[in-house]
């Protein structure tokens, strides 16, 4: 089973909060990591931007990341959220099965 970790930002810790705990409940993914008080320098609409921001990482299947990237639009702020999934190539075996048996199949 492929699996993938998801890198989000949100504009704030509660923000955040909500996205990894409706990924989490919905099984969507099996865990989501908040790292907090990342600073973000960007374009939007022609302007150069930068800001404070939280980090959420989803470890989930690769077949759900489109339904996870669905869901975390209906739940975010941003016009257009930062959500990158990177394939998992590697790491404990132990934890890799847990995260698919944790997560629940695709629609």
């Amino acid at each position: 089973m492929e699996l993938s970790w998801v890198y989000i930002t949100a504009p704030s810790e509660a923000e955040a909060l909500r996205i990894a705990q409706a990924l989490v409940a919905e099984r969507l993914a099996a865990c989501a990591t908040l790292v907090p008080s990342i600073r973000s320098f960007y374009w939007w609409r022609g302007a150069l931007e930068e800001g404070t921001e939280v980090v959420v990482v989803a470890k989930t299947r690769a077949a759900l990341v489109p339904e996870l990237v669905a869901r975390v639009k209906s739940n975010h702020s941003y016009q257009c959220p930062d959500v990158v999934a990177l394939p998992i190539n590697g790491g404990n075996p132990d934890y890799l099965a847990w995260v698919a048996a944790e997560t629940r199949e695709p629609r």
